[in-house]
């Protein structure tokens, strides 16, 4: 089952995010506040996946009125391989489109190549025309990735 993602879950979300090995999580972006703040400003448009009464796929999913971007987008080892991942994608997408969002992005660790080949099949552009920068407004935001 699909549904909205709300501040709720929060807990839930967390531990799922630090069940996936390799899955960078920021101290501050990705506490109970930053996932609050990023919910209040688009309160309609993540998701989450429940199955056997737990969380076990999730996708934060926002705009900024111009294009939609997708982060954390996970599934439950346990769970992958059932079309979860891909019912969140449509649901996220859909959200948007209801916002009248016409393009969406995201990112992918080049190291993550279950993540990689899973938007390669659901028939995601790689682009190689373009270059990512990053610029840290905020030091105390450290970045962790989960062995």
């Amino acid at each position: 089952m699909l549904r909205k993602m709300t501040i709720e879950d929060y807990e839930n979300v967390s531990a799922l995010w630090h069940k996936i090995k390799g899955f960078s999580i920021r101290s501050i972006d990705d506490s109970r506040e930053g996932v609050e703040r990023f919910l209040r400003r688009n309160p309609d448009t993540s998701v989450v996946a429940i199955e056997d009464g737990r969380v076990v796929g999730a996708i934060l999913c926002g705009h900024d009125g111009r294009r939609g971007c997708l982060y954390h987008v996970c599934v439950d080892p346990e769970y992958r391989m059932r079309g979860i991942g891909k019912s969140m994608v449509v649901f996220c997408m859909n959200a948007l489109k209801q916002e009248n969002i016409s393009k969406v992005s995201l990112i992918a660790f080049t190291r993550n190549d279950i993540g990689n080949m899973f938007w390669k099949t659901i028939g995601w552009t790689k682009r190689e025309d373009l270059n990512y920068y990053d610029f840290v407004l905020n030091e105390k935001n450290i970045e962790r990735f989960n062995e």
